[in-house]
């Protein structure tokens, strides 16, 4: 997302939250336009623009020649304002959206959001949870580090037995299948694979390649996912290449597309757009045309559509993700044991651009 979008959307959540807060109480009048700006260091058509977002949402009132007014109308649980703990392990890339979503359905239910980080570290992860239950919040949407863990189901058990309910989110208990106890909502990232396999073979690939950023939780399901549409659709057997997110670099792509050269392969999925990204490069410098030699399909879509050649990526819904876990997590604290266990999968979309090319002759 663009620089100028992320704070627009940033001022309007700080806006809206001091409207719901009582920072402007109903009545009061908001800066000028110019004056927030000022303060801001934005531009006014960015504070221009949150206003009347404000507006849209019925949160604050325009005045002509008076100014712009809080209306003060939020949407409470009766005799509650809920407080949820949000832990997620990186503020930089994927979650952000996630947090989006979030933010929007606790706003619009008039709840209030307090965020932890564990920067994917187990003890930080542990800590952040104390800290947010000691802040007093009614319910938790957690992204925990459940494939660090040697024991996950252990580690599930001891999130099911925090004081407050606790909704997963982009995780779930895989090992236990039917068997999973958590309540949950995540992407289907083995139904992002097949389809990436899916639209390769519809364009006339059979030799086919997995390059995966290998470690994480994402890259079991996409593996398991691809490998189960190779199979479906009768396609030759993949080549698969991968390493740890800190060993790609340069020289690390340039072994994976000799790799790929040497197996015939004439498509590619590649976890995620960082690794499609060097992969796209070393194609290049190895003589290799995208996509009339090698198609190229990303999963994450982050930063796909700014590749040298933009990447057709795999997209996972992280806005969704985040709108329907709040709204799980709401739900579970207005309704308690009356409300369903919900287990929520959201399969990506496909964003096709250059790097597939039409169709094989």
């Amino acid at each position: 997302m663009p620089a100028r979008e992320l704070k627009f959307r940033k001022l309007t959540a700080d806006l809206r939250r001091g409207i719901q807060d009582g920072t402007w109480p109903p009545g009061s009048k908001l800066p000028t336009e110019r004056a927030l700006a000022a303060e801001s260091g934005l531009s006014v058509t960015t504070v221009r623009r949150a206003y009347e977002e404000l507006v849209a949402q019925g949160l604050v009132e325009r005045r002509q020649g008076a100014g712009t007014f809080a209306q003060g109308r939020t949407h409470r649980a009766p005799n509650h304002r809920w407080i949820v703990g949000v832990l997620v392990p990186d503020t930089t890339l994927y979650y952000p959206r996630v947090l989006q979503g979030i933010e929007e359905v606790l706003a619009q239910a008039g709840a209030r959001l307090v965020l932890a980080c564990s920067h994917y570290d187990p003890q930080v992860e542990d800590t952040a949870i104390a800290e947010l239950l000691a802040a007093g919040v009614h319910g938790l949407l957690l992204v925990p580090g459940l494939c660090a863990e040697g024991d996950p189901g252990r580690r599930a058990q001891e999130l099911l037995a925090l004081p407050v309910p606790a909704v997963l989110v982009e995780r779930r208990l895989t090992a236990a299948g039917p068997g999973d106890p958590t309540e949950h909502v995540r992407t289907d990232h083995e139904g992002g694979a097949y389809d990436a396999v899916r639209h390769l073979r519809s364009l006339g690939h059979e030799r086919l390649a997995l390059v995966l950023r290998s470690d994480g939780p994402t890259a079991d399901p996409i593996r398991n996912g691809f490998a189960r549409a190779v199979t479906d659709f009768g396609l030759p057997e993949a080549v698969y290449d991968g390493a740890l997110m800190d060993d790609w670099g340069t020289g690390r792509a340039d072994d994976t597309v000799a790799r790929l050269m040497s197996g015939g392969v004439t498509g590619v999925l590649c976890f995620g757009d960082r690794e499609a990204a060097l992969v796209q490069s070393a194609a290049r410098r190895a003589g290799l045309r995208v996509p009339q030699d090698l198609a190229m399909v990303s999963y994450d879509n982050e930063f796909a559509d700014v590749a040298e050649i933009p990447l057709t990526a795999v997209s996972p819904p992280k806005f969704q993700v985040g709108r329907l876990a709040a709204q799980v997590v709401l739900r579970r604290l207005k309704e308690g044991k009356a409300s369903p266990l919900h287990q929520v999968q959201l399969r990506p979309n496909l964003v096709v651009r250059a790097s597939c090319g039409g169709r094989r002759h």
